[in-house]
């Protein structure tokens, strides 16, 4: 976890920042937050694609199936993720442009071609590993 240490000072940094000011900011969305804890994650990963092309994602974007993007319940928009297939050491790095999953234990939902990659369209789900990537 080498970026462990330089990503929670950034926290604690931006946190103490806001002390003493005085005045509260108010955005009109949260922008969630990246902790030590979600440098590397694990679970199970999902895919979604024709039901949902060329719908409007939670960011604005139009979704689009053959992107290398996917939907994470909290990281920030942009964010970029290497996810690993465990099954097969297959991965690929996606961008977070999306909300969800919203179905069970479920910790990333990616586009078809992130899926495919992965080799997971058959089962659907597959187990992997969540990798947040430096800017």
């Amino acid at each position: 976890m080498r970026g462990a240490a330089p990503a929670l000072g950034l926290v604690l940094a931006s946190l103490l920042a806001g002390c003493g000011s005085g005045t509260p900011r108010v955005t009109s969305r949260p922008t969630p937050s990246i902790g030590a804890e979600e440098l590397r994650l694990a679970g199970i990963a999902s895919y979604y694609a024709d039901e949902f092309h060329g719908r409007t994602t939670s960011n604005g974007e139009t979704y689009d199936m053959h992107a290398l993007t996917a939907a994470h319940r909290t990281l920030p928009f942009n964010t970029r993720v290497r996810v690993t297939n465990l099954a097969n050491n297959k991965s690929v790095v996606v961008r977070i442009n999306d909300r969800g999953p919203f179905v069970g234990d479920r910790i990333i939902d990616l586009s078809y071609r992130a899926a495919q990659e992965l080799s997971m369209i058959g089962p659907g789900t597959a187990r992997v590993t969540l990798q947040i990537l430096p800017d």
